[in-house]
């Protein structure tokens, strides 16, 4: 299919951005891989489109005190291969490495990413593991969101009309465990379940624990019940039983298709959970 009639506007600045996109219908284009399918289909239908790729301001990674700081603008593949992220956020620099295929990760951005809100994806299970907080700009200023705060449902988020994320900042992991696994669908390498662990370890035990799952759910979803389960245990096998039971109970409106029904995924999102933490701990 053909999109819709759109007016095409190249933004010289992040305000300039910021202007250009604050009238009534206008979306921001940054890597286009998620945006550009959906004008195709006419799932998303704006009067106008504002480019954002080309802004250096938006690019960039570096670390700052405890945590690693992304632009919005940085690639999949950038994030992956990048030394600071594999450091101090390894689980995103993996996850990052399984979207999609090359192509899509030289193009796809993390900040596009993020703002689509696809449940499938990967980015957005492991920002919310990780803790990860979104730094956005618009008309009204600037302000710093959560990640459990940005994800509301699905393909929907905390962002205002005409604002964008500038960068997502991660705490660095420092010496607790992290992991990302996925069951990937095989035709499009989207995330069938995927979750992402966060482990503390202290004496043998994990003393603090953090699980998001995705793929499963509307959006990017944090269990608590699987961490508690996880919490004061060695993390052996029955413990690990029992996060996975957890999990799969903790979830609520769980997605299903031709491909993965409802009852799989439950089923699949403990599997992924063991394999996530078996990971973590190498």
């Amino acid at each position: 299919m053909y999109p819709s009639n759109f007016d095409y506007q190249r933004a010289a600045s992040v305000a300039d951005a910021i202007q250009k996109g604050s009238g009534d219908g206008a979306k921001f284009l940054a890597g286009g891989h998620s945006l550009l399918p959906a004008l195709k289909l006419r799932l998303n239908e704006p009067e106008s489109l504002v480019d954002i790729g080309r802004l250096d301001a938006l690019k960039g990674i570096s670390v700052s005190g405890n945590s690693v700081k992304i632009g919005a603008l940085s690639t999949h593949a950038q994030i992956a291969s990048s030394a600071d992220v594999k450091k101090h956020a390894p689980a995103l620099a993996s996850a990052c490495g399984q979207v999609g295929d090359p192509a899509v990760r030289n193009r796809g951005t993390l900040g596009g990413n993020l703002a689509h809100a696809d449940p499938a994806s990967d980015p957005p299970t492991v920002v919310l593991a990780l803790g990860g907080k979104l730094h956005l700009q618009g008309s009204g200023g600037n302000r710093v969101v959560a990640a459990e705060d940005f994800f509301l449902d699905l393909f929907t988020t905390d962002l205002h009309p005409g604002e964008l994320i500038t960068a997502v900042e991660i705490p660095s992991v420092g010496q607790a465990k992290s992991a990302y696994a996925k069951m990937a669908h095989p035709a499009s390498r989207y995330a069938v379940v995927g979750v992402c662990v966060l482990l503390e370890i202290s004496g043998g035990k994990c003393s603090k624990a953090r699980v998001a799952v995705g793929g499963a759910t509307p959006k990017a979803t944090l269990s608590t019940a699987a961490a508690n389960a996880l919490v004061g245990s060695s993390l052996n096998d029955t413990a690990l039983n029992a996060a996975a039971n957890a999990l799969s109970g903790d979830l609520s409106d769980v997605m299903g298709d031709v491909y993965a029904p409802e009852d799989y995924r439950r089923a699949m999102a403990g599997v992924y959970l063991k394999r996530a933490v078996r990971a973590a701990m190498g």
